[in-house]
């Protein structure tokens, strides 16, 4: 609690942005596997125990969500790290920018014996004739940077509108190791800060992304911070969790180090500080009341953080509304008084001002009120490439290799314990035809069934079974539909 209280001093913005005020600085800070329950206050007032982390740490991002809103119902756009990513720098769900999964290996693309189905061709290079955050910032004379983990391609993140930068890295960072961290965010702080406090000499509006990398392996903190946790927590967790609560910890001091160069340079006052992640965190039972984690569509692989304080937003609110990666484009576009009409054609998502400065529960107009994950792709779940929907209370999950469709109400189970949809053939119809015609719009690319498959034959990616998570009692979520 000391480490809490010694940081709330920061915070300062004035309740009421006046219109004399200049530009705002944007300050994006994202981070990597972080989950529902990665933090150690909770996301959601109506699921305290289910939605905080009960053993990391992470006074300084406390403080960012104690002095502005969360939103407990934020989802990443992909339940892995280069199609969130791309769907936050552009605004557009990966579904329609073909990039729906991430190149690791030299397997990636292949097809195995014992998948049903084929997964259809994807990028992982963000074209550099796309409008991005970065682009259309600095347009309106805004300085970019972006440090840290890239991971949407190879080219230099200068083609994507981020002036500055530290190349285009992915998980092993500038040196391609195999844990960066703790080195890495220190680097990406002392970037951060330097470039801060030249943009506030010259007086000019700023856009700065810190990006982290994971800090989950006891390699990834400092020796002292190991130390510190081992004390704190005492025997009661094994030094992998250990090293994971360090790792976190290393990131979390870095992120003060930047809130506390902000109040230095007095730029606080004027500067929107958003934090969210790109994915859920690894494994069946990491998200707290959440089902599964990375590399599935289930909820504990998609519902992440997003905190954001700033000039003219409340403290301590939580918001319902539900919102997802493809809306911090244009939430970012509004809070820097860039005019809607200057944005470009075809943004799957909607600025969520209106909700962090008038109403924290009224949801903005979208073309689209559903929300959908496309992710044919083998990987980290035993029920294979699959696609989710999320309208009203209903979330109904498709799976490919089987056509199998599962129905849950997340006002009642938010644990996606209770499969409805033998009892709601109606919704389910619904619901599919609502997520094929979005597929189809955005032109996405499907699963095709495999030829040569061969019953019990090796299959795609890393398929535990089973699908973990904890259901448990709760609050309700969501409205019933009308």
């Amino acid at each position: 609690m000391n480490r809490i209280r010694s940081l709330c001093f920061i915070f300062v913005f004035p309740i009421v942005a006046r219109a004399e005020v200049n530009s705002p600085n944007i300050l994006v800070i994202m981070g990597e596997a972080q989950g529902w329950a990665s933090m150690s206050v909770p996301q959601d007032d109506r699921n305290p125990e289910g939605s905080t982390g009960n053993f990391i740490h992470t006074p300084n991002l406390d403080s960012i969500a104690q002095h502005g809103m969360r939103f407990s119902d934020f989802y990443a756009s992909s339940p892995r790290c280069t199609p969130t990513r791309a769907a936050l720098f552009t605004g557009r769900n990966p579904a329609q920018l073909h990039m729906t999964f991430v190149g690791e290996s030299k397997k990636e693309g292949g097809v195995n014996p014992g998948d049903r189905v084929i997964a259809p061709e994807t990028t992982s290079q963000l074209s550099a004739g796309i409008e991005t955050i970065g682009t259309l910032l600095k347009k309106q004379g805004y300085a970019t940077a972006h440090f840290g983990k890239w991971h949407v391609g190879r080219e230099n993140p200068q083609i994507n509108g981020f002036d500055e930068n530290d190349g285009p890295n992915s998980n092993g960072g500038p040196e391609n190791v195999d844990e960066p961290n703790p080195k890495q965010c220190y680097a990406t702080a002392k970037l951060g800060m330097d470039f801060m406090t030249r943009q506030v000499k010259t007086r000019k509006p700023f856009y700065l992304q810190i990006s982290h990398y994971p800090g989950k392996q006891p390699e990834s903190a400092t020796p002292e911070m190991l130390e510190s946790v081992k004390r704190r927590l005492g025997n009661r967790l094994d030094i992998m969790r250990i090293g994971q609560a360090a790792g976190n910890e290393e990131i979390d001091k870095t992120i003060g180090l930047v809130l506390a160069k902000l109040k230095e340079l007095d730029a606080l006052k004027n500067t929107y500080i958003i934090y969210t992640a790109d994915h859920g965190a690894q494994g069946r039972n990491a998200n707290g009341a959440l089902t599964n984690g990375k590399g599935t569509v289930w909820e504990g692989g998609l519902r992440v953080p997003l905190l954001v304080a700033g000039p003219g937003i409340k403290a301590g609110q939580f918001s319902h509304v539900r919102a997802s990666t493809v809306d911090v484009l244009p939430t970012i576009m509004e809070l820097a008084g860039v005019p809607s009409s200057m944005l470009p054609k075809g943004l799957d998502g909607v600025s969520l001002v209106g909700v962090l400065k008038t109403d924290p529960n009224t949801p903005p107009k979208r073309v689209h009120e559903e929300f959908v994950v496309h992710f044919p792709h083998y990987d980290k779940d035993e029920i294979g490439p699959a696609s989710a929907i999320v309208y009203q209370n209903w979330k109904m999950i498709r799976v490919f290799e089987t056509e199998k469709r599962m129905l849950f109400d997340l006002s009642k189970d938010i644990g996606e314990q209770r499969d409805l949809s033998q009892e709601n053939p109606n919704i389910v119809l619904a619901l599919d035809n609502r997520l094929m015609d979005y597929l189809r719009s955005v032109k996405a690319g499907m699963p095709k069934p495999n030829p040569d498959y061969v019953e019990g034959g090796e299959k795609s990616g890393d398929r535990k079974g089973g699908k973990g998570g904890k259901g448990g009692k709760q609050k309700p979520m969501m409205k019933e539909p009308k």
